[in-house]
């Protein structure tokens, strides 16, 4: 029996008999024995080396520490293993002791092994910002396999304070864990996580990449196409990746991109190598997930533009109303006052029609925050579903169409861009040939895995200059044809 199958069999037998509520307190979900062989095989190791020594953080029942063990004892030259786990789950602690001994027992390879019951960050805290107190020489790893908790924590948790170089907002744990871990690597050891794609765009996440991502340098990303199917026993529906880093600042040409279907088939995997330089890239370190060649020429094509809608005086902004916070505001037929409220259902075909008859399309309020002009927009859904076959879905509203108001709302399900001014008609349709267009919507699939559709990475998407969008939006009006192999059409003509 190999080390890691006992590992799993016991492990299996905790994770039936300790309730999912309990484990999910310490953001517990265990990796699978096939996940935790591919991210153990994908670490490089010297076959000169004697002695190494890993780190695995949030160890958990060490499910990754096995892999690794077993997959070192192939290493010929290799003479002691030194791992050191850390874990302060005291309901898996002796689990996970219970796996250790049991490694050492079965391995060929000396193993000496360490328990550290503390919590990973904070014990950590006054090396990692050389605080008082430091260790000027503190321990470092030759590699680090990791499974960290997902986990949401406040703005103001320990945790986060202490790491405030890489926090903005409500962190989660997982990239507190995955930054620390960078900390505690060797310069050019290399680690191996698996953890959410959430990190790889958007606003919260710009300066734990810009500080990951230039201490390290991604050399694989391993894509699920199924989000169910990473934990197979956990029901986790987190879109989930395996990245492999090296403590390094030497920017690599290429970078590895696989993917299969689930946990369970790595002898069905699909290999594609990208420039560096594509996936990693611009200011805010956005790592575009791309898995083929059609994917990299969409990006190039796309970022050719140096422009941005913020550059041009527009911004893509969320909509205004929240519906069921503002019950008492919300009507069903017009009345005196009350003024238009556009949820998603109004968006259908490129356009903006109201009313549907829908309940709650109108809203009669002085609260100005849940207001604005009645003026021209571009409206887009900000959630779709996963088997859509579009994630940018937007509509034309034309204020012309409504003159009888001064004022509309947006309900928050929707987004809308706006100018500093007024955009004329001509800019309104441009914007839908872009947002309507193929290549706008696998720009944006790449970026972000997720079904919502989000303001800040669409504000940071490239834009062609304002002349050609409403040249765009004069040849849409032109044809009457919204469709997207209309937009497609149009656009191509630019790119």
């Amino acid at each position: 029996m190999k080390i890691i199958d006992h590992a799993i069999q016991i492990t299996n037998e905790y994770i039936d008999q300790m309730p999912k509520t309990l484990r999910k307190k310490y953001g517990q979900f265990f990796t699978s024995k096939e996940t935790a062989i591919f991210m153990a095989q994908l670490l490089n190791i010297p076959e000169e080396k004697e002695e190494i020594s890993i780190l695995d953080p949030g160890a958990g029942s060490g499910i990754l520490s096995m892999a690794l063990i077993d997959r070192l004892q192939e290493m010929p030259k290799l003479k002691r293993i030194i791992l050191v786990c850390y874990e302060n789950d005291p309901n898996i602690l002796d689990l996970l002791k219970a796996n250790l001994n049991w490694a050492c027992q079965s391995s060929t390879i000396d193993v000496a092994y360490q328990i550290i019951s503390d919590n990973y960050i904070l014990s950590q805290m006054e090396d990692y910002n050389s605080m008082f107190g430091a260790n000027l020489n503190p321990v470092k790893y030759d590699l680090v396999i990791g499974n960290p908790p997902y986990m949401k924590i406040p703005k103001d948790a320990p945790e986060a304070l202490a790491m405030p170089d890489i926090c903005y907002g409500a962190p989660n744990l997982y990239f507190l864990f995955a930054s620390m871990s960078l900390f505690n690597l060797k310069e050019n050891g290399e680690m191996v996580y698996i953890i959410p794609r959430s990190w790889t765009s958007g606003a919260y996440f710009r300066r734990f990449r810009e500080k990951f991502l230039t201490e390290g340098v991604l050399e694989h990303i391993h894509l699920f196409v199924s989000r169910d199917k990473v934990f197979e026993r956990e029901s986790v529906l987190q879109e989930t990746i395996i990245i492999k880093i090296k403590k390094t600042r030497e920017k690599p040409a290429n970078i590895m991109i696989t993917s299969t279907k689930s946990n369970a088939d790595f002898s069905d995997i699909t290999e594609f190598e990208a420039p560096y330089s594509t996936v990693v890239s611009g200011e805010a370190f956005y790592v575009y997930l791309v898995t083929g060649t059609e994917e990299v020429d969409t990006l190039n094509r796309l970022n050719q533009w140096t422009d941005t809608l913020p550059s041009l005086g527009m911004k893509m902004k969320t909509g205004l109303t929240v519906d069921f916070r503002n019950r008492d505001v919300l009507r069903d037929e017009a009345e005196d006052k009350a003024v238009p409220l556009f949820y998603a259902q109004h968006i259908k075909d490129g356009k903006v029609s109201f009313p549907v008859g829908k309940e709650h399309e109108y809203i009669v309020t002085d609260q100005k925050g849940l207001l604005q002009k009645n003026e021209n927009y571009l409206f887009v859904k900000r959630f779709t579903a996963k088997e859509e076959h579009r994630r940018l879905q937007c509509g034309i509203y034309l204020a012309h169409k409504h003159p009888e108001y001064e004022e509309i709302s947006t309900q928050n399900k929707i987004n809308f861009i706006s100018g500093l001014q007024e955009l004329s008609e001509c800019v309104v349709y441009g914007l839908y040939v872009l947002f309507n267009s193929t290549l706008y919507d696998r720009y944006y699939r790449i970026l972000n895995g997720s079904t919502q559709v989000n303001s800040t990475e669409v504000n940071s998407m490239p834009v062609p200059p304002l002349s050609i969008i409403e040249a765009m939006g004069k040849k849409l009006i032109q044809t009457r044809d919204m469709s997207e192999a209309s937009c497609d059409a149009i656009i191509r003509s630019y790119v």
